[in-house]
């Protein structure tokens, strides 16, 4: 019974709006039974199933008591290729160029992709380019002809509760139109995706819905959905997707550069809390506190401070700290930013001009006993490996993919650049400072 009354209460305060206010067609031609059907009509051919093939390599590592019948030089591992097959979503952008969106995991590794349209009608498909660290992935169908795009709105405008409507793919069973609300905004640190400012939803999303959209009723595409929580790999009520700002700044550099070319701010921080706000007599409640500044950064020229908030970017508010990175993070090199920053009290406009971010590089060249392991800035900090080869010299020192250098001898490092001159200063022994999880720990090198 309540949830009928829930209902009814919801529908009377949609209907309440006039057409002007809402611009929303809630009512069919016929009568006045509310609907949405009319809006999905001309929203719901923007959206595609698209269904992938290709081979993924399979690593296994040999046991070593097979080993032991084939030498000391065997392979410690099999690599062997194996067929997959895959099914997702994605978005009409541009009609007349036909570019999709989709996420980075429904056509990582395909060597085919194939597109069908609600009605049915089938193109082949190729990769204009990707972004894996946000999950985005832009497509070009070939010799397409009679599609539809899907109008983008603003994910910026989005507030907690504003209804929204996911349509995707789930299952394999052909479109599919789920709804509910704007659950929560800025989601980060979930660990999906290593750039995480996620749009959360109750509208139930499933596997296979990954790549398709989430629209305002008004029919504005403000999201790519990517992700659930649930335990076993079903709608519990909470997705999350990927914002149409976020995505559209990140499909821009695709279209232009084939990559995205990702822009560096150069400062650390946290979130703004209350006890920050508190000691600097500060009336904001949210924004990014910065607590350094690096060096010859682009933060640095612009004239940033440690201690300045960062409440908007753009004159869109800023959240907390991780969504000032991710935000940063989908824009290009170069590319001019208006910061509103608070610094004593005051409300000050800095623009800035992205650097470039460092590119990974393989760590042998900084220290003989880093072999086998690939090093990157860390946003938050240090120096990441994100790579790591099995067995390396690297490896037997104990290093593991993702540790985070944070200092040589105690001096602490910020960037590959930082870590090389530390590494060159350094003789003989040298201490690293690795962060591992929640855990930090030293490892000794020899031979420098």
């Amino acid at each position: 019974m309540r949830i009928k009354l829930f209902a009814v209460i919801t529908l009377t305060s949609l209907l309440a709006l006039s057409p002007a206010q809402a611009n929303i067609p809630f009512f069919s031609d016929k009568d006045e039974t509310p609907t949405l059907a009319p809006m999905l009509e001309e929203v719901t051919p923007a959206v595609v199933n698209i269904s992938v093939k290709g081979s993924r390599e399979v690593r296994q590592r040999v046991p070593d008591m097979f080993r032991f019948f084939f030498g000391p030089d065997s392979p410690r591992e099999q690599v062997q290729e194996r067929p997959f097959r895959g099914l997702g979503s994605g978005v009409i952008i541009d009609a007349d160029k036909g570019y999709v969106v989709t996420n980075n995991h429904v056509i990582d590794g395909a060597s085919e992709i194939l597109v069908t349209l609600k009605d049915g009608t089938q193109f082949d498909a190729e990769v204009i380019g990707t972004d894996a660290n946000s999950d985005i992935a832009l497509l070009k169908i070939e010799n397409g002809e009679g599609l539809t795009e899907i109008e983008i709105g603003s994910s910026a405008d989005l507030r907690v509760g504003d209804f929204v409507v996911a349509i995707g793919n789930p299952f394999g069973l052909g479109q599919t139109v789920t709804s509910g609300i704007v659950s929560a905004l800025g989601r980060s640190g979930l660990g999906i995706e290593e750039i995480e400012n996620f749009i959360q939803t109750d509208a139930a999303i499933n596997s296979g819905n990954s790549g398709g959209a989430l629209v305002t009723l008004n029919g504005k595409l403000i999201g790519i959905n990517t992700a659930i929580l649930g335990p076993s790999g079903g709608n519990i009520g909470i997705g999350f997707a990927i914002p149409s700002d976020m995505m559209l700044a990140l499909v821009q550099q695709l279209i232009e550069f084939g990559e995205v070319r990702r822009g560096v701010l150069g400062v650390r921080g946290n979130d703004l809390t209350a006890d920050i706000a508190e000691a600097l007599n500060l009336q904001a409640k949210q924004g990014a506190f910065i607590a350094e500044v690096l060096p010859d950064s682009a933060a640095a020229r612009a004239g940033l401070k440690s201690g300045d908030v960062i409440v908007a970017v753009n004159d869109e508010k800023v959240r907390s700290f991780s969504d000032l990175s991710a935000r940063v993070k989908t824009m290009g090199v170069g590319k001019p930013i208006e910061l509103t920053v608070l610094r004593d009290g005051d409300e000050r406009n800095f623009e800035v001009t992205l650097s470039a971010e460092e590119t990974a590089v393989e760590a042998a060249s900084l220290h003989p006993a880093l072999e086998g392991a690939t090093l990157a800035a860390n946003e938050d900090g240090g120096v990441i490996i994100t790579e790591l080869v099995e067995g390396s010299i690297a490896a037997r020192y104990g290093l593991r993919k993702d540790d985070i250098i944070m200092a040589v001898n105690r001096q602490p490092v910020a960037s590959v650049s930082e870590l090389r001159n530390a590494l060159d200063s350094a003789r003989g022994v040298v201490a690293l400072n690795i962060q591992r999880g929640n855990s930090s720990l030293y490892l000794v090198l020899r031979g420098g």
